[in-house]
């Protein structure tokens, strides 16, 4: 293996713009400006031929910051400077602070030299992502994984022309032959099921042309791809251009992002010593032998491929013509052609090898469409000696189909023998293939080629060492007839027992030959026979390949495994080993395999899974290097899958440094479609069948007729695997079952009982038998049920991972979030979007498909949403053969406590169904979880909390033209242009149109909820409302009980398009419902609208006034985007590591007190505030508010403060603050409150830099209306920590000492300056507003109505 190139990274050293490091010279020198262009006295960039409209443009993007350093040492890929300046503003920085990579634009800094240079409208636009706009675009950028991140990114053509926009990077000097360029793209919006599919492209402009490097696939799925490009040695100046081309009406949003360079610097020159099989470049450093002469410049300045070295070596480009070689006439058959005849179609190569150019000749299989993929293209060699020393150097592209192949043989006597064979997607790339013949006899070299559909194989540049002496006689070596067509056609395979199946049948995890055949290369192998199905589709200097064990104390596997070894290509890249073709699969498939690595924390050794439907490529399983030998059984995920699909392996080691790498005895488990694995299955159901066994002596009591549970599985203890075209079967021949009182033990095919061997298979629908006292009776299996209910204590249940995404749920016992719902210690399901590398849009918790339903079940669960801004968590219905449908929604912080919610599944009639928890990755900064999910025959009561967003919660609405479920952005009834749970123009609630033509006067519109259980002895009913602002009619609130119907509340006007809260307390004496009822008054366009309701324990407190023991009482933290919605959490003194915050409370003081709370650290360039608001309140002419708080922000952090403010329609004033401060425990805060207008109360949280660590919390807010500060019977004073009192005893006889010294003057200087008894830092001065008027919303019911009452 090739060592890696020196990249020489910035050391130590002088400070970048210090004399020591720059001085004036004829080129640039301006470290110290990192944003200045340098001048170009000496006109050292020549011009560039425009590849946007063939006009000649000035030399390129200029580069900045270069030191000591001439022209052509900038931008190329080798830091000159010691800060490596001179590699800056070149298409990448020197480096990703973010990805830790050299030679990265990540675009965190700027747009690294990258120019748009569109000629319309449509161009590219340094940005990022939105959560105000979140389902629209992408949701995060790559490199950081939020909406803080920044990448580059389309703007939308117009909707009826087709449009290109270009993107350039500045001039590169020049880059090595194992030059490697990475990025990641992210494709999204509307229009993506169309015909024809927005295109990307990234090609290279250099000497007088312009040549593709890479191209999207013509179908891929939304979300972040990766794109991988070769440009091959490049001795001159070249940029780089990506385009984007949009179709006609197709409105589609690319990102692009993390543009990595790798290995493109060229070695440094120095004297190395040369092994026995090395030779030394003109640069000094070492070679292997076998690298020179082979058509690639390796050292840089073309030693190696000095005309003088290799003229002995027989070189085909095919520029002329085919040389000596032969192609067989046929279908299909190898043709000579160029890029530039051939086209831009996807799987074509772009460029040939011999001069990186679109006019280069190669050789390339035609099209096999009408023969099929099974007859290969043929191409033979003269006719040569025999030899020991005869090898081919060649360069191949496979790309387009996974399943091309080109094969290297040798024929002999008519005799083939395979040398190497290469299938499978290699890229957009020229590959170097190098083999060796060694043998007696004359032969001929042997080169065929399979496209498989949609891709190509092509060749360039054979190149024969000088071993290869052809035969001067008339050759005597003839090659084997074409073979006929084969018996299958092009998309059929055979089957080793004859006949043919088809294409999609083969390792699809079910035989379906007779002989089982089609499963038999499929990646399950212990490679003693063979790959098994793997292929190598390595492009570097490592390759996958057969070994055997030689010293089995050396290595864990034993015998034969699939190993690292050298590869014969000329990048330096991870190898890489594919299986065929699998799919589909089953939720709970996946692989098992040994595995070995030996290697410093460089090497590694990764599963992933290649989605050809979707377009993506999932990590599935990483093992890093630890510098000692590791080694085991590993189980790898694959999930449910739609074919098809492909594992691949990557392994990464350096070989000249002893190490290792390997797997052995592959298989794959639970694979088959219909696979239900065991545990998942709550409970399976039978019926006796009454049969009478045969072959057995005795007369036997009659079958019994009845119904059998099977609550272990089907059987209890059986393992389902796929059956030859069938479905399920078992191979376990034991199973439990409940007959009578006592349990029996049925036999599945046990020996000698009904002559059926222990490994019968049995299907669903087949009898098994049961022991005495029936051994005669026959029961037949009709269904499984896998579990919904479960606490996760010993597993998932009938709950699967969907492993389609990189953003997963995790199975864990608290993971610094807090504990589980079931006991407090133990086991739950988690969700963490800020978990490394979680960059999908969900993550998807769902069941195996469950049997239909005839009547409606309940599931409950218990789920927790927290953190400054975590996203939504949705519950949804998948029914077979239909869209899946969301029945219960929660988005934002709900506080780190356990909260309750249920939904209702509908009947399917006969269709079956999956439910599914979803996760949404709108929110980076928090976590999610559920526990203890319990599914219930019949309906679930009424919802105690409705936020609207799923549906109408079971609130059902009178007459005509009522109550409507609606958003602003999709509603046709005129209602508020926000709702209140999201804040947003989607978000939904429900809306009566007030108006003459929709509700006239005096006539009424009901909306009734579902009874409401008694829970406590007595209820708080919660809502908020908003009315229009002309002639809205009028809103009621009633409560029904035991018939008995009671207006509690009444509202008719309102000022502004706020959203106001009510709540009255309920005082039940049996079931209850609330009603409300809205009354038309004959205006032209009025409204109601109601959302968020909440019925809680327990009586309604006072307007803002909050404990936060049992809710947070209608505070709230606004959804503003430009806050980027930070939100004030809510959570017990129960110490957690993700959120820290005080150990008690202020309420209780004790642990399990609660309070709300906002974690500082999290302020930043994201946001600098966070924000607690109230309910709107009346004006008031003299009330108070009192609130306790805590503050633990380290003292050289101390930039921020903690504000009141209040706000109306005038503005927003501050009325109190204090500056952030070490703990000192709870202190009390009073704040006087004058507003001639409604306004809020807003708590805030504000830095002016940061970072800024540490925590803020509040507790006990109680305000009072109408009665000042100052006629408080109890004013908060400052309180001490709970751990302050043992210093108070030591420092006691000190502090009465001090307080005796300087009481007198300390009193007089206090005195002086008119302060009050207050924090030092505190300020509450009184500012008043304009004048709104308010109607008070807060009723509380008596328990017992009275006669005469209203009903």
């Amino acid at each position: 293996m090739m060592p890696l190139r020196a990249q020489r990274f910035p050391q130590q050293g002088p400070e970048p713009g210090s004399p020591e490091e720059c001085h004036l010279q004829d080129t640039c020198a301006l470290c110290h400006l990192p944003r200045a262009p340098c001048p170009d006295p000496r006109g050292l960039f020549s011009p560039i031929v425009s590849p946007i409209a063939g006009t000649i443009l000035p030399g390129g993007s200029m580069v900045v910051n270069s030191c000591r350093s001439a022209a052509e040492q900038l931008c190329n890929f080798i830091c000159d400077c010691s800060n490596c300046s001179d590699e800056n503003q070149c298409g990448y920085l020197r480096g990703s602070a973010v990805l830790g990579t050299p030679f990265t634009c990540d675009f965190e800094e700027g747009d690294c030299g990258w120019q748009d240079v569109s000629t319309s409208a449509y161009r590219w636009v340094r940005g990022r992502a939105s959560l105000a706009t979140w389902g629209t675009g992408p949701h995060s950028d790559h490199t950081v994984g939020t909406d803080l991140g920044w990448f580059m990114v389309t703007v939308s053509p117009p909707a009826k022309t087709m449009a290109t926009a270009w993107l350039r990077s500045p001039v590169m000097r020049e880059a090595a032959a194992t030059c490697e360029i990475r990025a990641w793209y992210h494709l999204s919006g509307s229009g993506l099921n169309q015909t024809e599919w927005p295109l990307l492209r990234l090609a290279m402009a250099y000497r007088d042309e312009v040549v593709g490097l890479w191209q999207s696939p013509e179908r891929g799925g939304e979300g972040w791809h990766q794109l991988v490009a070769y440009p091959g040695r490049i001795a001159e100046r070249f940029q780089l251009i990506f385009s984007l081309t949009q179709p006609p009406t197709c409105t589609a949003e690319l990102v692009l992002d993390d543009i990595i360079f790798r290995n493109c610097g060229l070695q440094e020159p120095g004297q190395q010593v040369c092994g026995a099989e090395e030779s030394r470049c003109s640069r000094g450093f070492c070679l292997a032998q076998h690298r020179f002469c082979d058509g690639t410049d390796d050292c840089g300045d073309g030693s190696d491929e000095d005309a003088t070295w290799c003229k002995s070596f027989t070189l085909c480009s095919f520029e002329q013509n085919l040389c000596s070689w032969e192609v067989e006439v046929g279908q299909p058959a190898w043709e000579r052609n160029t890029s530039l005849n051939l086209g831009t179609a996807y799987g074509i190569p772009t460029r040939d090898h011999s001069n990186n150019s679109r006019a280069g000749f190669f050789l390339h299989v035609g099209n096999t469409s009408a023969t099929g993929a099974s007859s290969p293209a043929r191409l033979s060699s003269p006719t040569f000696q025999a030899t020991n020393s005869c090898s081919l150097v060649l360069y191949c592209h496979l790309h387009g189909s996974a399943t091309s192949s080109l094969s290297i043989s040798y024929v002999t006597n008519s005799t083939k023998h395979l040398v190497r064979e290469r299938t499978g997607d290699l890229g957009s790339c020229w590959v170097r293939e190098r083999v060796d013949f060694n043998t007696t006899e004359s032969f001929k070299v042997l080169i065929e080629g399979v496209t498989g559909s949609m891709g190509t194989v092509a060749i360039d540049d054979l190149i024969l060492s000088p071993g290869c002496v052809q035969e001067q006689e008339k050759p005597l070596t003839t090659l084997l007839n074409q073979a006929g067509a084969g018996p299958c056609a092009a998309e059929e395979v055979a089957c080793d027992s004859g006949g043919c199946i088809a294409t999609e049948l083969a390792c699809d995890f079910a035989e379906t030959c007779a002989d089982g055949s089609d499963e038999k290369h499929c990646g399950a192998t212990t490679f003693e026979a063979g790959a098994g199905g793997w292929h190598d589709v390595s492009v570097g200097q490592l390759r996958w390949g057969l070994q055997r064990a030689t010293e089995p104390a050396d290595t864990i596997l034993i015998g034969a495994f699939l190993a690292l070894q050298a590869g014969e290509g000329q990048m330096v890249a991870a190898a890489r080993a594919r299986t065929p073709l699998l799919g589909p699969s089953g939720p709970a498939c996946a692989m098992e395999m040994s595995y070995c690595i030996h290697s410093s924390p460089q090497g590694f050794l990764t599963i992933s899974i290649v989605d050809h439907t979707t377009g993506t490529t999932h990590l599935a399983w990483h093992m890093q290097g630890h510098g000692s030998r590791a080694g085991g059984r590993v189980h790898v995920p694959l999930g449910e899958r739609t074919r098809p699909f492909q594992v691949e392996l990557l392994g990464l080691v350096d070989l000249q440094d002893s190490a290792s790498a390997a797997i052995d005895n592959v298989t794959f488990v639970q694979c088959h479609i219909d696979m239900v694995p065991p545990g998942a299955t709550g409970m399976a159901s039978g019926a006796w069948a009454g049969r009478t066994a045969m072959g057995r002596r005795g007369p036997w009591p009659p079958c019994p007729q009845r119904r059998i549970m099977l609550p272990w599985g089907l059987p209890g203890d059986c393992h389902l695997v796929p059956s030859s075209g069938t479905g399920p079967w078992c191979r376990s021949p034991r199973a439990r079952a409940e007959h009578a009182s006592s349990p029996r033990t049925p036999a599945w095919g046990e020996p000698g009982e009904w002559g059926r061997g222990a490994e019968e298979k049995g299907h669903l629908g087949d009898p098994f038998a049961f022991g005495v006292p029936y051994p005669h009776c026959l029961t037949t299996i009709t269904s499984l049920r896998p579990a919904l209910s479960c606490n996760f204590e010993r597993g998932m249940c009938g709950w699967y991972q969907d492993q389609s995404s990189d953003f997963k749920w995790v199975r864990g016992t608290g993971q610094g979030q807090g504990s589980d719902h079931t006991t407090g210690s133990g086991y739950f399901m988690a969700a963490d979007p800020t978990a490394p590398w979680s960059r999908g849009q969900r993550a998807q918790l769902v069941t195996y498909r469950q049997e239909p339903i005839a009547t409606p079940h309940c599931l409950s669960f218990w789920y927790r949403l927290a953190g400054p801004q975590i996203g939504t968590l949705n519950l949804k219905l998948q029914l077979e053969g239909a869209e899946e449908t969301v029945l219960w929604t929660r988005r934002g912080t709900q506080g780190s406590v356990w909260h309750r919610g249920w939904a209702t599944l509908p009947a399917t009639g006969r269709r079956q169904y999956r439910v599914a928890f979803e996760a949404l990755r709108d929110g980076f900064l928090g976590d999610m979880a559920l526990d203890d999910l319990a599914l219930t025959a019949g309906p679930c009561g009424a919802e105690l909390s409705c936020s609207f967003e799923a549906d109408a919660c079971g609130l059902a609405a009178s007459g005509q033209r009522t109550w409507l479920r609606q958003s602003n952005g999709t509603g046709t009834t005129a209602g508020p242009p926000a709702d209140h749970t999201t804040g947003t123009a989607t978000g939904h609630y429900m809306v009566v149109s007030t108006g003459r033509d929709s509700l006239s006067a005096g006539h009424a519109a009901a909306l009734t909820s579902q009874p409401y259980q008694p829970s406590a002895p007595a209820q708080c009913l919660a809502f908020w409302y908003q009315l229009s602002a002309r002639t809205p009619g009028f809103l009621g609130v009633f409560v029904e009980q035991s018939g008995v119907r009671r207006k509690v509340m009444g509202i008719s006007t309102m000022e502004g398009d706020a959203w106001h809260r009510g709540h009255v307390t309920v005082w039940p004496d049996g079931d209850w419902q609330a009603i409300f009822e809205a009354v038309g008054a004959g205006g032209n366009h009025g409204y109601i609208a109601l959302d968020d309701l909440h019925v809680s324990d327990g009586a309604c407190p006072e307007p803002v006034s909050c404990d936060f023991e049992r809710d947070m009482c209608g505070w709230s933290s606004p959804s503003d985007p430009r806050l980027h919605s930070f939100a004030w959490g809510w959570k017990s003194g129960v110490p957690l590591a993700k959120y820290p915050s005080p150990e008690q409370d202020h309420t209780l003081g004790t642990r399990n007190g609660h309070y709300v709370h906002f974690d500082t650290s999290v302020l930043g360039p994201g946001g600098t505030t966070a924000q607690l608001e109230s309910q709107h309140l009346p004006a008031a002419a003299d009330s108070c508010l009192q609130f306790w708080y805590h503050m633990d922000i380290p003292e050289h952090l101390s930039c921020g403060e903690l504000r009141v403010m209040l706000h109306s329609v005038a503005g927003q004033r501050t009325v109190w603050t204090v500056v952030g401060h070490q703990s000192q425990g709870w202190r009390g805060g009073v704040v006087p409150v004058q507003s001639p207008s409604e306004f809020q109360i807003i708590f805030e949280v504000t830095t002016r830099r940061w970072p800024m660590e540490g925590t803020v919390a509040l507790d006990d807010i109680v305000y009072s209306a109408g009665r000042g500060c100052h006629s408080s019977q109890e004013v908060p004073v400052e309180e001490k920590s709970s751990g302050s009192f043992v210093a108070e005893v030591v420092l006691g006889l000190l502090a009465v000492i001090t307080l005796v010294l300087v009481g007198a003057g300390g009193w007089y200087w206090l005195k002086r300056r008119g302060l009050v008894s207050r924090t030092p830092a505190e300020s509450n001065t009184p500012q008043g507003f304009d004048n709104i008027t308010f109607r008070d919303d807060k009723v509380i019911i008596s328990p017992v109505p009275k006669e005469g009452d209203e009903n």
